[in-house]
């Protein structure tokens, strides 16, 4: 299967939103090692923090751009975009449970922020933008493995506003000819990832607490490791002819995360409890069952698919938070 070419991003201009974050700075990382000229949107805050980019090798750190700015801010969007030939947007909120508590948060963030995007790059005469979706649009399926056809079914008002962002994405390219791709990646893990998401919450529990809390240890998942979601959303990125298709990245297999626990404590020679904690369950009609990606599409249309096995990712997940676990504060493995 092809990886993203060197020779196609060399030299190449680009906007990567939600750059901080933790599948943003590896895609950036990738991009500068592939020799783009890459420009790194980062939410302004008076601490100057730039997030986990500030973790890249300085070789790689001082070759990015940063702008700081605010996706809800159509000006500072707009600044962003200027120059740039291609637009990896992934800037969004994205914990769930947070989206049950502040869901205007995530309309402003998720969809204005995306149609600020959207509207920037169409006047800037952009000539690729990859929309940055996520698996839990599909909610619980009514089959598995779920190809991009399958019905949009939100069951959280984060995935509603990632819908909402999908469809603005899409309506740009009927309605003006934007050279969009929407690029769904499944469960991606890895090094960096927030510590409320399932395997970092595994992985830092078992390292650091007396027990395992979940909220439910039967719903699957289709796990992507970060380095396969990076080569995936840069295909996207560079491939011929996929302009205003919805492509699904994922492995097209599924565990379910009581599984994915008991791989973990197995792999850490670690034997601790399992409990299942009411704090960490979604509301009943909220949880999303099954995640199976069918990945038909990207195979034939990115000629991709994944590389990193998943106990291969997750033992590297593993020997990345036994020494960053530090960087976590304490309390976030508690909620």
């Amino acid at each position: 299967m092809a990886a993203p070419t060197s020779e196609s991003w060399n030299g190449c201009k680009v906007l990567v939103t939600g750059a901080a974050g933790f599948i943003g700075s590896h895609l950036v990382e990738a991009l500068v090692r592939s020799g783009a000229d890459v420009r790194a949107f980062v939410r302004y805050n008076s601490r100057n923090d730039y997030g986990w980019l500030e973790e890249l090798d300085p070789s790689v750190y001082h070759e990015i751009d940063v702008f700081r700015g605010d996706l809800a801010n159509p000006e500072a969007v707009t600044g962003s975009v200027e120059g740039r030939e291609k637009v990896l947007h992934l800037g969004a909120l994205i914990p769930i449970p947070y989206s049950y508590r502040h869901p205007r948060e995530f309309i402003s963030a998720n969809v204005v922020g995306t149609l600020n995007v959207l509207e920037a790059s169409r006047r800037a005469d952009v000539v690729r933008i990859v929309q940055v979706s996520t698996s839990e649009v599909y909610g619980t399926p009514l089959a598995v493995p779920i190809a991009e056809t399958a019905p949009l079914n939100a069951q959280s008002p984060y995935a509603a506003s990632k819908i909402g962002a999908d469809q603005l994405a899409s309506s740009y390219h009927a309605s003006f000819d934007l050279p969009v791709v929407v690029a769904r990646p499944f469960n991606t893990y890895g090094p960096r990832q927030t510590a409320r998401a399932v395997i970092p919450t595994i992985v830092s529990a078992a390292l650091t607490a007396s027990e395992i809390a979940l909220g439910s240890t039967d719903p699957t998942r289709d796990f992507l490791y970060v380095e396969d979601t990076v080569s995936g959303l840069m295909r996207c990125g560079e491939a011929p002819g996929v302009e205003g298709e919805v492509i699904n990245l994922g492995t097209g297999v599924e565990i379910s995360i009581g599984d994915v626990a008991r791989l973990i404590l197995e792999e850490l020679a670690i034997d601790k409890p399992i409990r299942l904690a009411e704090e960490r369950m979604r509301p009943e009609r909220s949880e999303v069952e099954r995640l199976q990606a069918d990945v038909g599409k990207a195979t034939a249309l990115l000629d991709w698919k994944s590389s990193v096995a998943f106990a291969e990712g997750v033992r590297r997940t593993i020997e990345w938070f036994r020494e960053s676990v530090a960087k976590y504060k304490p309390s976030i493995y508690n909620v």
